[in-house]
């Protein structure tokens, strides 16, 4: 019996509250709260037209009350409990005016690590964070553990807590955007990097940094924070935080699992050769390096089982996933590097000549870090999206600066365009690479339709 979520439960019963974000993630919260006689009011930037039919019919079928479109939260008023989506910051004015009124601002997340009574790793950083939740979460089922994967990624937790057993582990990707004024942290924390990232969104970087610092301000001592050694950023965290701090990266240094010699080390012990792994790149190989040093924080590893799983972990979808090989060249989808220095990781996972496909939404980062890497790493070079001109600009600069540089350019309008002209133009023994090093918004849902779009549009060639 969870005690505290019988607590909260009859809180909630007891409350008017409020439900920010009609997207299909939601449906199992307002079905939750439905089931507790509960009446519910639904806020979205989107009209009615714009929803899923899937929330439509939900809407109809649990009576919700609604307040859709360009001026939605101006209603946000008299509430008790508001669950926020990550999309509507805790800066928002409508949300710090119901706080000052007494109203608990939440979010799914937020709650599942209040309530539930299971352990929790918590991953966040400026890349990486996806592969390495999916590294944690298959090492630990793959040694026997119950895990629930949330967050960004898996599915919506909040109503499973009442499953979640103390013998369970709860493994979080955590973005800037949910961390943000969170009241609770993770058993184990884990931050990959840092980098610009989401400035269109943050009021300043100072803003994001401080963001994912929340991922372990609320720790307590008997609690752990892992950190990447490499990353200035990320190590000076360890200034403010009251938790167990424990590193890895490259060379032995402080960290307890680090990359040596194409090896994955271990007290002084080489336990994984990474040409035998399925992922490829360094990135990568510091992703699993991250990965060992959490999941040791809260179970006994096995490092000759541990090396097995390992071995046989592939690509992420849409994190240099490989599609298909098309006479003699072989097609990557990248698509969830939607930042320069994601796509500065693809670019150096290949020792062959690169076909690079980039650009997408503009989130105010400078391309200016990609540039030297694709004129000495990419031979042709395709361009689309919002960014296109940005990216092409930046390349240009510092290409007319360079006599003997061989790189082809193109620009062009739509996705059908950019893999018709990689398929013409790519030779045997080269790398496609789809890596925009931008958002999708300017013309997807998201990254991973853009990248499904992608791996379609290749798979009918």
């Amino acid at each position: 019996m969870n005690s505290k979520l019988e607590e909260f439960n009859r809180r909630l019963k007891s409350s008017k509250v409020a439900v920010i974000g009609a997207g299909v993630s939601n449906l199992p919260l307002l079905s939750y709260l439905n089931d507790l006689s509960g009446k519910i009011y639904l806020f979205d930037k989107n009209n009615y037209d714009n929803l899923s039919d899937e929330v439509k019919e939900s809407i109809k079928k649990f009576d919700i009350i609604t307040y859709l479109g360009d001026n939605y939260l101006e209603n946000l008023v008299g509430f008790d409990i508001i669950f926020r989506s990550p999309s509507c910051l805790p800066t928002n004015k409508y949300l710090i005016k119901e706080k000052e009124r007494g109203a608990l601002i939440t979010t799914e997340v937020e709650q599942v690590l209040s309530l539930s009574n299971a352990k929790s790793i918590g991953i966040t950083g400026s890349k990486g964070k996806t592969t390495t939740t999916t590294i944690i979460n298959e090492i630990l089922t793959k040694l026997g553990y119950h895990t629930y994967l949330g967050g960004n990624i898996g599915i919506p937790l909040f109503t499973e807590i009442k499953n979640i057993t103390c013998n369970d582990i709860i493994v979080l990707e955590l973005s800037s955007f949910q961390l943000m004024n969170m009241s609770t942290s993770p058993n184990v924390s884990l931050v990959t990097n840092i980098s610009p990232d989401h400035l269109d969104i943050h009021g300043s970087y100072e803003e994001y940094i401080d963001a994912k610092k929340y991922i372990y301000k609320n720790q307590s001592k008997d609690d752990y924070l892992i950190l990447n050694s490499d990353d200035k950023i990320v190590r000076d965290f360890s200034k403010d935080a009251i938790s167990s701090i424990k590193y890895y990266g490259i060379g032995k240094n402080n960290n307890v699992f680090y990359l040596e010699d194409n090896y994955i080390c271990f007290n002084n012990k080489k336990i994984i050769n990474t040409d035998k792994l399925l992922l490829r790149g360094k990135h990568n190989f510091i992703n699993i390096c991250a990965a060992l040093t959490a999941v040791s924080c809260l179970v006994d590893i096995d490092l000759d089982k541990v090396e097995d799983i390992v071995k046989n972990i592939n690509s992420v979808h849409h994190r240099l996933e490989f599609v298909r090989e098309i006479n003699g060249v072989k097609w990557y989808n990248d698509s969830a590097s939607t930042t320069p220095d994601k796509s500065l990781a693809g670019i150096y996972s290949f020792s062959n000549d690169i076909v690079l496909i980039c650009g997408g939404y503009d989130k105010n980062i400078s391309y200016d870090p990609l540039v030297k890497p694709i004129l000495n790493h990419v031979s042709k070079l395709i361009l689309f999206g919002n960014t296109k001109d940005k990216i092409y600009d930046a390349v240009m600069k510092e290409k007319k600066k360079i006599s003997d540089s061989n790189l082809q350019i193109y620009v062009m309008d739509t996705l059908d365009e950019v893999v018709d002209i990689a398929y013409k133009v790519s030779v045997p023994g080269e790398v496609v690479l789809f890596s925009p090093a931008s958002a999708s918004f300017d013309m997807f849902k998201n990254a991973y339709q853009r990248g499904d779009l992608f791996k379609e549009k290749v798979n009918n060639l």
